[in-house]
């Protein structure tokens, strides 16, 4: 059963949202009032003469917070990165012997995928690197959702011997 305070916050949720994007929260409208509701539940320690109002306040005191929490983050990051040197002399690309490692890697894994044959190979990249939902590619195959799956299954156990062999060595 919802508390006074809380009817209010559902009653005028819309008008408290409008009201923290206009104050700057942005996408972070909906979480602040979900923080808000949870601060409705908890139920405020006397009565109050105006809730609506109230809500206002601490939707507004909450945002603060956050925004707040974010600036002593951003600085609490800039710090770190002053302190190591920062990340400007770090080169994005990999070292030689880790590029090397990573090609071998692949090559290792797309042999894996050939020997499971040409339709579970398919089936992966399909689901894995194009993104394609299983039930699509069940349509595009001319097979059930539950054979995707079964060849899915298969591509990954294979995967995973191979990650296994590979961490061994």
């Amino acid at each position: 059963m919802e508390s006074g305070l809380q009817a209010v916050c559902l009653v005028h949720r819309g008008e408290l949202l409008r009201f923290l994007r206009a104050r700057g929260a942005g996408d972070a409208a909906e979480d602040l009032v979900q923080d808000l509701w949870i601060k409705a539940a908890a139920g405020a320690t006397g009565p109050i003469q105006d809730p609506l109002a109230y809500l206002y306040r601490v939707a507004n005191n909450l945002m603060l917070d956050r925004r707040r929490a974010a600036l002593r983050a951003a600085r609490r990051d800039e710090a770190w990165t002053d302190a190591t040197g920062g990340l400007a002399d770090m080169s994005p690309d990999p070292d030689a012997e880790t590029a090397l490692i990573a090609r071998e890697r692949l090559r290792a894994a797309e042999a894996a995928l050939a020997d499971l044959g040409d339709r579970t190979e398919t089936i992966f990249r399909r689901f894995r690197l194009d993104g394609v939902n299983q039930r699509r590619i069940a349509e595009e195959q001319g097979l059930s959702l539950s054979s995707v799956e079964k060849h899915l299954q298969r591509a990954y156990r294979a995967l995973l011997g191979l990650r296994r062999r590979l961490d061994d060595e």
